[in-house]
């Protein structure tokens, strides 16, 4: 391709709206441009490298025996109501009526479409396992889209569906997913983690998800220090605290005046934190949620969400609402005659003694308290982990870092195959549900962590798999012919035997086209200058500050050894 004849906007001005490194960097080489918040339109630089992305998966998929299919983005509300996910959804699902006033969405994701095509179309354990993919847009009204194509509207995604016949069968389909997914995250040299993860809404047994480790990832990912042990921060355990051996003290109440926070108890007591149990109210489809744990911990709303079966709407209730269930003013809540819909007590709180808690009464709080004889409620796991916490696994301390989702595959059961009727004849003739299992990955997320992990001052530094073009061949003065016709010479070889290759023959400064060419991140850049005259070009790799001098005949073997180097096949 000649650059003359490009659509290539490249900028060299940060825009001032982008905010992340891949944002800025994927504007500044006119990959995207926006047209609107949360939707971005792709150029020619930006569906080079996302079709490269998508070739790489289709090449793993297939290599598992997948098969690709096109479902329509356009999806009936009946399909919806049957899985009962209609109203799960919530409000960032695209509904919309036709002309006759049915109900559609625009799919933002395709568990009930793929388990509607197997269901007509399966009906023997003989025709199972069954895995299919679709390379497809995808839509969501983001409350809030940011970081460029990191958080869209409309995206692009490769979601798969498997189809078994047993837990066997499904294990053994998550299975080659995780180690196909794996492969395609090498392929892109995308550094990532996978960790256990909530399925949300979903659903399933068992996901994970694969997670680049950034510092403007919008999850807190936790990792071990001293094992493998991973998890999103919203699935991530840790040890429980020792149980205290302390006895019982007797309960009384303690009058604390304009004593609200965590930070006032602690002050007014001269005590830490962790000798304080806090009470929070959620609100949670119509109903009321307390939650109670140590001072010095947050809420898991994930968690706690899971507890009561999924919630549509989930948030901190208000302080109506605080009021009514507490029968106090804000910051004096506590477990004991609390009237709420649910009450959840952590682990942590079970195991300790003598704890001060709200109580319920406005300017009081109550001392000595304990699970058991004072409160109950259910118990469970509802806190968040913490820097330095003990590993659930192996007891070192564990350690949080931010990271991108860059794919997450779920072990779905029958949760959609029972509620949706996809069933099939077992050996013995006995109608059974079909096993199911999910895999995503976002395409333009993961060209996007890429540029996040492989960029310097100047621009992009594409892996050879994913670069748009690989090679830049730059006459220095496109108005010397010994220049432009080298250029030309050396463009056509390697087009001809399979590069993807750029020809820059604008007329333009030489130091212009470098930036260019950095700011690109062509893996390779070949320089027609002076040395022309003996035979020879510069040849410069766009991840090392070195250049070298070779012969014009060197050109064509020096391209293949850069390929078998980084196995990527030419061609």
């Amino acid at each position: 391709m000649r650059m003359s004849r490009m659509l290539m906007p490249t900028l060299k001005e940060i825009p001032s709206d982008a905010e992340i490194t891949s944002h800025q960097l994927m504007l500044r080489a006119g990959m995207i441009r926006k047209m609107a918040s949360g939707i971005y339109n792709q150029l020619p630089m930006g569906i080079r490298v996302f079709r490269k992305v998508e070739d790489i998966i289709r090449e793993e998929m297939n290599a598992k025996g997948a098969q690709e299919i096109s479902c329509a983005l356009l999806v009936p509300a009946e399909l919806w109501q049957e899985s009962g996910r209609w109203d799960v959804m919530g409000p960032e699902m695209f509904r919309l009526k036709d002309r006759n006033g049915r109900d559609y969405c625009l799919g933002p994701t395709h568990e009930e479409t793929f388990t509607h095509i197997v269901r007509n179309e399966i009906t023997s354990y003989k025709q199972l396992p069954l895995n299919l993919y679709q390379i497809e847009t995808k839509f969501r009204d983001e409350r809030r889209p940011r970081f460029g194509v990191m958080r869209t509207r409309n995206f692009t995604m490769k979601d798969a569906y498997s189809f078994d016949a047993d837990q066997a069968g499904l294990d053994k389909s998550y299975d080659d997913m995780f180690d196909a997914y794996t492969r395609i995250f090498a392929r892109c040299e995308l550094d990532n983690s996978p960790v256990q993860a909530d399925s949300g809404a979903m659903g399933g047994s068992a996901s994970a998800e694969f997670m680049v480790k950034s510092e403007v990832g919008e999850d807190e990912i936790v990792f071990c220090s001293g094992c493998d042990y991973a998890a999103n921060i919203e699935k991530a355990t840790s040890v429980n605290h020792e149980a205290s051996t302390e006895e019982m003290k007797e309960m009384s109440e303690i009058e604390t005046p304009n004593v609200h926070t965590i930070e006032e108890l602690q002050e007014f007591f001269k005590m830490e934190a962790g000798q304080f149990a806090k009470t929070l109210i959620y609100y949670a489809d119509g109903k009321t949620v307390a939650v109670v744990v140590r001072g010095d911990r947050d809420v898991n709303e994930t968690k706690v969400a899971n507890a009561i079966g999924g919630a549509v709407e989930f948030e901190l209730a208000s302080e109506d609402t605080i009021k009514t269930v507490t029968g106090a003013e804000v910051g004096f809540a506590g477990p004991i005659g609390i009237k709420t819909d649910y009450l959840f007590i952590d682990q942590e709180i079970v195991d300790q003694r003598n704890v001060i808690i709200g109580a319920n009464k406005t300017g009081y709080h109550i001392q000595n308290a304990n699970f058991g004889r004072d409160f109950e409620g259910q118990v469970g796991d509802f806190r968040n982990v913490q820097e330095g916490d003990k590993c659930p696994k192996c007891g070192q301390p564990l350690e949080i870092m931010r990271g991108v989702e860059v794919g997450h595959i779920f072990k779905l059961g029958t949760k959609y195959s029972e509620s949706m009727g996809a069933t099939f004849l077992d050996q013995n003739g006995k109608s059974q549900p079909i096993i199911m299992g999910c895999y995503g990955i976002g395409v333009e997320r993961t060209v996007a962590a890429v540029i996040e992990q492989h960029h310097d001052e100047n621009g992009i530094i594409w892996p050879l798999a994913l670069a748009p073009y690989h090679v830049v061949v730059v006459p220095v003065n496109v108005k010397k012919e010994e220049h432009l016709e080298n250029a030309e010479k050396i463009y056509k070889e390697l087009e001809a035997a399979g590069v993807e290759v750029l020809l820059d023959d604008r007329n333009e400064r030489a130091g212009f086209k470098f930036k260019d060419s950095d700011l690109l991140g062509i893996p390779m850049r070949i320089t027609v200058g002076k040395d022309i005259v003996d035979g020879k070009v510069e040849f410069k790799l766009r991840k090392e500050a070195d250049k070298e001098i070779i012969s014009v005949d060197e050109v064509l073997d020096r391209v293949k050894a850069e390929f078998a180097k980084n196995n990527v096949k030419l061609g």
